[in-house]
């Protein structure tokens, strides 16, 4: 190899090497891990709004019973004795109840075992407008016997509001089943038998879809008959001043529908 190639050569790589200094990017500076952006601050949740007393939802039975058939155990009460065939329940389901989920809520022992002692005369009687008792009187013809005060201490007081409000809403309840084709079908089926099919269907085609299914039936053998004596109705929500009977149905969960099926008892001992 001659020295003049080896000199340009050299000059070859040197103008190489410049040439590659200048082109190279410059270094890459270290990554510093962005600081995160904060999430938008969400408001804080605004406080639900405070029900009235009795308003908040809540599962309740409406218990309704079929008179007649009940008086046929119990014909000595003041209310079976008076019963005839133009009074209100010997064609309308009268009201046993409303009952929400407790019993007894803060009520004195002393008031607590006169009730279990079936000492209702001896309870504070129920402080109710004029014209609610009237109804009341009507629609359920245990007044005569005190019931409704044993209800109010087992029950009514477990409902979150005063007896007006307790009462108002199970006499607008009772009065939305008596208006609808629940009631018709007894009725017209009285001294005849009624499957619990029956009632089941009556209930969805009046009260909306499976309301049937929220629905049990109770039963009591009167000699070598089988006779309807009540059917209590799972309701879940808030009854309000005006209840909607419907609604308050379709919210419960189902339950089982208990009696198969009994006569529709006439009024009179049978």
């Amino acid at each position: 190899m001659t020295p003049r190639f080896l000199s340009v050569l050299l000059l070859a790589f040197l103008i190489g090497g410049a040439v590659f200094l200048w082109l190279r990017p410059a270094d890459v500076p270290p990554v510093v891990p962005a600081t995160p952006t904060p999430a938008p601050t969400q408001p804080a949740p605004k406080p639900e709004p405070q029900t009235p007393s009795g308003a908040s939802d809540q599962f309740l039975i409406l218990a309704a019973s079929w008179q007649p058939a009940f008086c046929e155990g119990a014909a000595s009460k003041p209310e079976c004795r008076q019963q005839g065939r133009n009074r209100f329940d010997a064609d309308h389901f009268s009201l046993h109840g409303l009952w929400p989920t407790g019993e007894y809520c803060g009520v004195s022992s002393k008031l607590e075992q006169l009730d279990r002692d079936g000492r209702w005369s001896a309870l504070p009687p129920v402080d109710l407008p004029a014209e609610l008792r009237n109804v009341l009187d009507q629609v359920m013809p245990g007044t005569r016997s005190q019931l409704e005060r044993h209800e109010w201490i087992k029950h009514g007081t477990c409902f979150g509001a005063d007896e007006a409000s307790y009462y108002g809403a199970a006499t607008q309840l009772l009065a939305a089943l008596n208006a609808s084709k629940v009631r018709d079908l007894f009725a017209a089926n009285i001294g005849k038998t009624l499957t619990r099919d029956q009632i089941r269907e009556a209930f969805t085609d009046a009260f909306g879809r499976d309301a049937g299914l929220r629905v049990r039936i109770a039963c009591a053998d009167d000699g070598k008959r089988r006779i309807i004596s009540e059917i209590t109705i799972g309701l879940w929500g808030t009854p309000g001043d005006t209840p909607n009977l419907g609604k308050l149905i379709r919210a419960a969960r189902p339950t089982d529908g208990g009696c198969i099926g009994g006569i529709v008892d006439p009024v009179g001992l049978q």
